[in-house]
């Protein structure tokens, strides 16, 4: 059939216009299209995998080493000779508009190559089908997400203090009591605790560094006027953990009966199976306890593992499962506490958490060649891979709060130039969510000032093209510093 003047072949169980394009239906949909091979829009997996344009004229890469690959991008297609992304994909035409597929639900699979678009899907679904401008798809299947998956994160979003791209796992309650005083006069709406307060990964107690407990450190946030944020991975564990010499029983196994390493930061993590209803009602009284000791800011990490490929009790699909284990979570958090998913399916988390996380972790330093270039990892901490994914998920803006992570105002400990501290903080103004990591202390006068003015500032957005925007008054131009 003709669409906008160019001849595809489509198959599918069922075809129906629609508002900007075509709703297809089916398990399996294929779109034979004339643009050979040309550039791919990549839509990975979960927060921290890669999106954006890449040349199907390139094979794909697997990244190295293997064991990194759980938690960069969906494992089960790491050794796909084709390209492939997550729920969505799009091929660039001849007169540079997108041929755009994306499902409606979960758990689906966009692959490409020189002859077709294809989507499968682990269960029937509907498609949608276009071909436009690449904002103007975008637009309308958000559009189409918010009737079957729902939107949450109205904006604005909060204005976050997080202590992990500062201080690390380097945190204790004295420290902590300290930075909440620093923060005063300055707009924060949340103080979020990160990674270091608890015993283990999967023991989600205080460790010694808190002797007061985590409900003092919410308290005194709260007399500052901020709301407790506090950092979990309520998915994993560490097989030295007691969760996990406790309840070895509770974690994904493989078709040979084999744990699946989610992971190898600390040491090595391991993933529950979140279908268990042990494991289920042992998630919702984490979250109760959490609760319960003041903190209505939840960041939700590594969650991915959640939806590994393995066996599990239920026989759901992964991002079944995945979405049923979130949905346990809300119900357990209430409606009231912030959930921000990291780590996270994309499509699976929405509708039911407030802010994702839209690209890698950033860094204090612009780039990590060795990684991205020569192991093919685009997912790990950098500025540069967290600008380029973000920028590629920008679409999710009318679902969800976006969150591109930290923005840097600090010199100390910084190795990026006063020019890419400009772009992370401009990314984050059009992300529409404002954070960052830098104490207080760490800031000269001129540094504290323009955070303050920065958390201050709710200038005008307007997107006026794939990687251009207006800010108030300024044009801002993120081409430049991507390598397109």
């Amino acid at each position: 059939m003709q669409i906008q003047g160019y001849e595809f072949s489509i198959s599918a169980g069922r075809l129906e216009e629609t508002l900007g394009g075509y709703l297809l239906s089916g398990k399996t949909v294929q779109i034979g299209h004339p643009f050979g091979r040309t550039l791919y829009f990549k839509h990975g997996w979960q927060s921290w995998s890669e999106a954006g344009w890449v040349s199907l004229k390139e094979s794909p890469k697997p990244i190295l080493p293997p064991e990194r690959r759980p938690q960069c991008d969906d494992p089960a297609y790491a050794l796909s000779p084709v390209h492939g992304g997550s729920g969505l994909g799009g091929l660039e035409g001849h007169d540079g508009r997108m041929l755009f597929l994306g499902a409606l639900r979960p758990g689906a699979r966009i692959e490409a190559d020189r002859l077709s678009l294809k989507g499968s899907s682990d269960h029937e679904t509907q498609w949608f089908l276009a071909y436009g401008e690449q904002q103007q798809v975008l637009a309308r299947y958000t559009e189409l997400l918010a009737n079957t998956l729902g939107i949450r994160g109205q904006p604005p979003a909060p204005r976050v203090w997080c202590s992990w791209y500062s201080y690390y796992s380097d945190i204790s309650e004295s420290k902590m009591l300290q930075t909440i005083a620093a923060l005063q006069g300055l707009p924060f709406e949340v103080f979020q605790l990160d990674d270091g307060w608890q015993q283990n990964m999967g023991d989600w107690e205080p460790n010694h560094k808190f002797p007061s407990g985590m409900s003092a450190i919410a308290l005194r946030a709260q007399s500052q006027g901020l709301t407790p944020g506090l950092w979990l991975a309520p998915f994993i564990a560490r097989p030295s953990s007691n969760l996990f010499k406790e309840h070895p029983d509770w974690f994904l196994r493989d078709e040979q009966g084999e744990l699946v390493l989610a992971g190898t930061n600390w040491g090595g993590y391991y993933a529950l199976d979140v279908t268990l209803p042990a494991v289920q009602d042992w998630l919702q009284r984490l979250i109760q306890k959490v609760r319960g000791w003041g903190y209505r800011y939840l960041k939700l990490d590594f969650l991915f593992a959640a939806a590994l490929p393995g066996q599990r009790h239920s026989g759901a699909s992964r991002e079944e499962a995945y979405r049923e284990a979130l949905r346990l979570i809300r119900e357990a958090a209430g409606d009231d506490v912030y959930i921000l998913a990291c780590g996270a399916p994309i499509l699976a988390s929405l509708g039911l958490v407030d802010g994702l996380r839209i690209g890698p972790d950033v860094a204090p330093y612009w780039d990590n060649e060795d990684r991205r270039v020569y192991l093919h990892d685009p997912t790990g901490p950098a500025a540069y891979n967290a600008l380029r994914t973000s920028l590629h998920r920008l679409w999710l803006k009318p679902l969800v709060h976006t969150d591109p992570d930290v923005a840097y105002f600090r010199t100390r400990y910084n190795l990026l130039t006063p020019a890419q501290r400009v772009v992370l903080q401009d990314l984050a103004l059009v992300a529409g969510f404002k954070a960052t990591s830098d104490p207080p202390e760490w800031l000269d006068g001129d540094e504290r000032e323009g955070l303050k003015e920065w958390l201050e500032a709710s200038p005008s957005i307007l997107q006026t093209g794939p990687y251009t925007f207006k800010i108030g008054e300024r044009e801002v131009d993120f081409s430049s510093w991507l390598e397109i």
